[in-house]
């Protein structure tokens, strides 16, 4: 979804997303993920130049789901030392509240276009799709005559285990 990372426009995406991870049956990764995007899209509307548009992507893939942000500022991010950031300090602390709560993250930079900063939440084992061959039910042995085996190949149909899920919601 494209947006100006305004206050009132980071609740909305926030929203959606947690509306978007209840979908996927994802609850437990609600507050990390809606933690991370929210801190990723404040860093746009403190630090972006020169406007405040950027789209945010959800990825989900078979056992990880990935948050990115994109924006028009190639200038990259910097992570500061939290030991010379003041107890008392309201900025510093975004990027390191990513890394603590997310599997991983990153940012990509996209030339003069901008840059995207990611993370990466593990998804739950008990969402993960489970594997076709442990829902289907045992093969049965059949006795074909010698002739018509010949005349017949056996294939096994197997649907793909997982395609990747993506959601965009025109904003």
């Amino acid at each position: 979804m494209e947006l100006q990372a305004l206050p009132s426009r980071i609740g909305q995406v926030r929203r959606i997303l947690s509306a978007q991870l209840r979908y996927w049956h994802l609850d437990p990764l609600i507050d990390r993920a809606a933690l991370g995007v929210t801190e990723l899209l404040t860093n746009v509307h403190l630090h972006a130049q020169p406007d405040k548009t950027c789209t945010v992507e959800i990825e989900l893939l078979l056992d990880r789901l990935t948050v990115s942000v994109h924006d028009h500022d190639p200038r990259l991010p910097v992570v500061a030392d939290l030991r010379d950031t003041e107890p008392l300090a309201t900025c510093g602390r975004g990027l390191a509240m990513v890394a603590a709560v997310s599997e991983s993250w990153g940012v990509r930079p996209e030339g003069e276009s901008g840059k995207v900063v990611w993370f990466t939440l593990p998804t739950p084992a008990a969402a993960r799709p489970r594997p076709a061959a442990a829902t289907r039910p045992p093969r049965r042995k059949v006795a074909v005559p010698e002739k018509a085996a010949l005349m017949f190949a056996e294939v096994e149909v197997r649907r793909p285990e997982h395609a990747p899920a993506r959601s965009a919601v025109a904003g």
